[in-house]
């Protein structure tokens, strides 16, 4: 009786919670593809004004979870992770009427958004340091919230009255860019750079090879109003 109950549980969490993963990952997909359309005509829409040929403007799909977009001296990395997270038991948005009328409401597709320098990727700098500067959080729902840097760390926070649509997305967009343009190159501190290989100082010659960085390094954790 008992391995017929335990059989019993085990196909009712393939059922269910199982099936519930995978319509979040079907969903998060579907945002993914908005996000590029979206994406393209507004890069389309930008170009319009810029006659600057020295002004980096295009987009690159790299695929069914990945795409990039070049724009001024930046790069911004949209990047669906392939796996569902749940929130974390601490999570206050647990004690929210929200997630504790129905747990399924408290997991997530995730888009990350990356910043990286524009000649880190173009001359394969692959010691660059690259920056997190959001996340979006999608539910089987269809809510969602961000997580992020700037504008994007409270302008989206709002998970149980969120909604995605084409025009949120396009703020999502520019409120991404205009953090990425305003946010400078940062020096890097001299004691991480004082001391250099014969090495480095042959590749610095030829390609630049020194790590370079908006901020050394991805930093997110350090922030007050992060969800993880």
């Amino acid at each position: 009786m008992e391995k017929i109950e335990k059989r019993a549980n085990i196909i009712d969490l393939l059922v269910n919670k199982a099936a519930m993963k995978q319509d979040i990952a079907d969903y998060s997909e579907e945002v993914l593809a908005s996000f590029k359309r979206i994406m393209r005509d507004e890069i389309n829409e930008i170009q319009k004004s810029i006659n600057d040929d020295r002004i980096r403007l295009r987009f690159e799909d790299k695929g069914d979870h990945v795409f990039h977009i070049y724009i001024g001296s930046d790069v911004l990395v949209f990047q669906l992770h392939t796996n569902v997270f749940r929130l974390p038991d601490e999570n206050p948005l647990w004690k929210t009427e929200y997630l504790q009328s129905n747990a399924a409401n408290g997991y997530f597709g995730m888009i990350n958004i990356y910043n990286f320098l524009a000649e880190s990727y173009e001359k394969n700098r692959y010691n660059d340091a690259g920056y997190l500067i959001g996340r979006v959080f999608l539910n089987h729902d269809n809510h969602f919230m961000v997580e992020g840097k700037g504008q994007l760390g409270f302008l989206f926070r709002d998970l149980e009255n969120g909604y995605i649509s084409d025009s949120v997305i396009r703020q999502i967009i520019q409120t991404a860019i205009m953090h990425a343009i305003d946010f400078d190159l940062v020096t890097p501190p001299y004691e991480l750079v004082k001391e250099v290989s014969l090495g480095q100082v042959q590749a610095i010659s030829s390609d630049l090879q020194l790590k370079t960085g908006k901020t050394l390094g991805f930093k997110f954790s350090s922030d007050d109003n992060n969800i993880f």
